[in-house]
């Protein structure tokens, strides 16, 4: 933490102003007690302006270069396309500032392990946004699972069926492997079943499909897979920007109750739903006692991060937890691409799917190669 006037007031900046800086602009705006929005990066100084404007801050700097020189600063918000994250959270950690990295972190593995490394080598830490883990029935879903209160985990499902037209992808860096990073299994899905990872714990084998349905990408468009856990637990989930009735749905079939969630981009209480085995009222009145009031978006993140500051304990989401995630995605895709079932753990240096998504190609760029309509 850097030496502010205020100690209890932190210095953030934000890193690229695109779409989703808005999100962290509005959540840092929100806790301006706690936290000053002090600077604002990107590229195009007009829209660095016009942003600066917009959320009342008072410097703008065309790299994180002339940031890092110039502010002290205890986080900063990286919202660049996903190819640029890496290389500027190696920035911050080196000028000892922690970066809050937007979904997904990195693009690969490898380069996890180089953000891991990068960690252990300058003492400072790499945060990663899930806010879907912040929101108040998440927080509550956790709890009563660790008490027990709701049995074993049995089955799941993650499904994100999403939409996004031909004018979303005309975007250069969208549906891209070597920018993007991957399709809706890397870029949209992944706050979901992220979510559902955060709540049955640690996955042990992937058997999944992918494939490119419709839309003018390199990537896919739809994903499906079949999880089994550590604990015993089946899960399905499924990703899709093909859907014209968008919709974000989880389910969780314990011993003694179904938990679910239907949302779109974020949720609050109202939009979980708990239905207990046969007769049991204790379940029902368990979810409901002591539930809080967050909504899952990046406010309550942030707030959770200062909170860690201030009690000097570690930020949740920490890169080890975020890497259980990108294996699960890197899982996906290998299993799909080779028609394997893939265990935890397998994907390592040396496999081609350690260093990119795509790892031995994707089928469709393989049969157009030879000349095969996709």
């Amino acid at each position: 933490m850097t030496d502010n006037i205020n100690p209890a007031i932190r210095r953030a900046a934000i890193v690229g102003t695109g779409g989703i800086a808005t999100a962290h602009a509005a959540a840092l705006t929100e806790l301006a007690g706690r936290v000053e929005l002090a600077a604002a990066v990107d590229i195009d100084p007009a829209r660095a302006a016009a942003f600066a404007e917009k959320w009342s801050i008072g410097r703008t700097y065309p790299d994180i270069d002339g940031l890092l020189e110039n502010e002290d600063l205890d986080l900063v918000h990286i919202c660049t396309p996903p190819g640029s994250h890496v290389p500027l959270a190696i920035a911050c950690l080196r000028a000892g500032v922690t970066p809050l990295i937007e979904k997904p972190p990195a693009l690969s593995l490898a380069e996890m392990d180089e953000l891991a490394a990068v960690e252990r080598e300058t003492g400072a830490s790499v945060l990663t946004v899930f806010q879907h883990r912040f929101g108040s029935g998440a927080i509550q879903l956790r709890n009563l699972l660790e008490k027990g209160v709701l049995g074993r985990p049995l089955v799941a499902s993650a499904d994100t069926l999403w939409y996004r037209d031909a004018e979303y992808f005309s975007v250069p860096w969208r549906g891209n492997w070597e920018i993007e990073g991957g399709g809706p299994t890397m870029g949209h899905g992944i706050h979901q079943f992220d979510l559902l990872l955060s709540i049955l714990g640690e996955w042990d084998e992937v058997t999944a499909v992918a494939g490119r349905q419709s839309r003018p990408t390199d990537t896919e468009d739809v994903s499906a897979a079949l999880v089994r856990f550590a604990n015993g637990a089946i899960a399905t989930v499924v990703n899709s920007v093909v859907s014209p009735r968008e919709t974000s749905h989880l389910r969780f079939d314990f011993e003694r109750a179904t938990v679910e969630l239907d949302h779109l981009y974020g949720y609050t209480n109202s939009n979980w739903t708990v239905t207990a085995a046969g007769t049991d009222a204790t379940i029902t009145k368990a979810w409901a006692e002591g539930i809080g009031n967050n909504t899952s978006g990046h406010t309550s993140q942030v707030a959770a991060i200062l909170d860690a500051l201030d009690a000097g304990t570690t930020p949740a989401v920490p890169l080890s937890a975020a890497r259980s995630t990108m294996e699960f995605i890197a899982a996906v895709y290998a299993s799909s691409f080779t028609g394997r079932r893939i265990k935890r753990g397998e994907i390592g240096p040396g496999d081609p799917f350690y260093t990119s998504m795509v790892g031995s190609g994707a089928p469709w760029a393989t049969a157009e190669k030879a000349g095969v309509p996709a």
